[in-house]
């Protein structure tokens, strides 16, 4: 029974791992149930069987995927929770930049097949898993910008910093299947001076939006007292 129990796990992982190499060089619409199925050993029913159809495989092959990412490296990185909100943005940005970095990471290239031929099928499980990351980086952006910056800037704020991560890193992925000499910009392959780069780049950006805040603020407040000092004389 126990023989059994592991070889039904087994065969299930063996999927999930074939369909990320599958799904990340084809895409959905290119990828069929029974190249995955032959290249993992597996009976052709084995998908319907483990996860009901070609579809659900192709979710839940994200999920693990990225499941198997946050495992590997956890999006704080390493930073405890209670330091200052700029040192854990930096653990943020290394963290994000060595899971798109890693080569073992097959979500990124299914997400890039996505981007290409979309299909709407990982919309809301990548809402559902990377939504708490995304408010928790938008915790450390507000930290950073103060109580006086609008929502709407802290959600630019925070699209930006992962922007400046995600682009390059796309690009990188890009041009490692390039020869050299069709290459339209050097690799970039130093993720530390990336991520200090980011870094330096976001924390001037919303030190200024910061700033022009509080003037902001500051001006209405003495506008409010001079309208009340004028009152006061009048009366």
């Amino acid at each position: 029974m126990r023989r059994q129990k592991k070889h039904v796990r087994n065969t299930r992982e063996n999927l999930l791992t074939t369909a990320s190499n599958v799904f990340s060089n084809k895409g959905y619409r290119y990828a069929t149930v029974a190249e995955i199925c032959n290249r993992a050993g597996a009976n052709i029913a084995a998908v319907n069987y483990h996860f009901g159809s070609k579809k659900a495989l192709y979710i839940e092959t994200w999920r693990h995927c990225f499941s198997k990412s946050i495992e590997t490296h956890p999006l704080d990185g390493g930073v405890d929770s209670n330091a200052q909100p700029e040192e854990r943005l930096r653990g943020y940005l290394e963290a994000f930049l060595a899971l798109a970095a890693d080569e073992d990471n097959r979500m990124f290239w299914i997400e890039q097949q996505e981007r290409a031929n979309p299909t709407g099928l990982l919309n809301e499980v990548i809402r559902r898993e990377l939504l708490p990351r995304l408010k928790g980086l938008m915790k450390i952006v507000r930290e950073i910008l103060g109580q006086q910056v609008s929502e709407a800037q802290v959600l630019l704020c925070g699209l930006s910093i992962i922007s400046q991560c995600h682009e390059p890193m796309a690009m990188r992925r890009m041009q490692a299947k390039m020869s050299e000499s069709s290459k339209a910009l050097p690799s970039i392959d130093d993720l530390s001076a990336l991520a200090s780069h980011v870094l330096k780049f976001s924390l001037a950006g919303m030190s200024a939006i910061r700033k022009e805040a509080e003037n902001s603020e500051r001006l209405i407040k003495n506008a409010k007292e001079k309208k009340i000092d004028n009152n006061g004389s009048r009366s």
